[in-house]
């Protein structure tokens, strides 16, 4: 977990360096990170299709030991089709929290819902969550 912790904080560091992002943020369901794994060849983000609970984006506060949701941000989300590589547009509104499983009803394994930020000031380097 440490390491998940350390690698997560190094990412959003060289996000805010390369894009002039600000605020380092993660996906969250409930009130645990998504992204759940690193190790050489990337980091495990994903989620299964039975998945349930609230889906937010939020600031995160990153420490060497743990990671803690600060405040919700807007989002919107995309789904990209395993298929086709497709990025489709989920729904115009704009999301503060939505339940997981209403946009999981649309998608099949290998799909992945996509996070869009709406603000630069927000750097979510893991925006995209496979559906296993």
């Amino acid at each position: 977990m440490k390491k998940l912790i350390v690698t997560a904080f190094f990412c959003c560091a060289f996000a805010q360096a390369g894009f002039g992002q600000q605020v380092c943020a993660a996906a969250f369901l409930g009130n645990k990170m998504i992204v759940d794994q690193y190790n050489k060849t990337g980091y495990k983000n994903e989620i299964s299709l039975k998945t349930l609970g609230d889906l937010t984006v939020n600031t995160v506060d990153l420490s060497r030991t743990e990671s803690n949701a600060v405040d919700k941000i807007p989002f919107k989300v995309a789904i990209k089709e395993k298929d086709t590589q497709t990025i489709t547009l989920f729904s115009k509104e704009d999301f503060m929290k939505v339940d997981v499983q209403k946009i999981l009803s649309h998608c099949k394994k290998g799909d992945q819902i996509v996070l869009l930020t709406l603000d630069k000031q927000y750097a979510l380097p893991h925006n995209e969550i496979l559906v296993k």
